[in-house]
């Protein structure tokens, strides 16, 4: 990838575009996932409830795009295991979220519309 990136003319030794090709393997990755239809709430569903499943889902994720993307991208490298660790933390606030913050009614879901309405039915603990 640095031998591509540095034969590129508008992209060496450009400091508006470091960190262009995070952005776009990031996003790129995320893309493909979607029109794929690869969906790691599914497979996260197995072992929890749904709404578990998709903050887990949705934040491995995206630390997995994270961290090829930062690999891929030469500016971004040497932070890599800072973005990957950076983006796990998060998850150990799950349990006192889960614990202590009612979830509402009327929160925007965004997914599979069969899993949604089968979610919504069960009670959340």
């Amino acid at each position: 990838m640095d031998h591509i990136l540095h034969n590129i003319g508008f992209i060496k030794d450009t400091v508006f575009l470091k960190g262009f090709v995070f952005g776009l393997m990031h996003v790129g990755i995320m893309l493909i996932g979607f029109y794929t239809g690869f969906s790691l709430n599914r497979l996260l569903k197995i072992i929890s409830n749904g709404f578990i499943a998709g903050i887990f889902g949705v934040i491995i994720a995206h630390v997995i795009a994270d961290l090829i993307a930062s690999i891929m991208d030469p500016d971004i490298r040497p932070m890599t295991g800072g973005i990957v660790i950076g983006g796990l933390v998060p998850l150990l606030l799950i349990p006192f979220f889960e614990k202590y913050i009612t979830k509402s009614k009327y929160h925007i879901i965004v997914g599979d519309h069969e899993e949604i309405k089968k979610d919504l039915k069960n009670k959340h603990k």
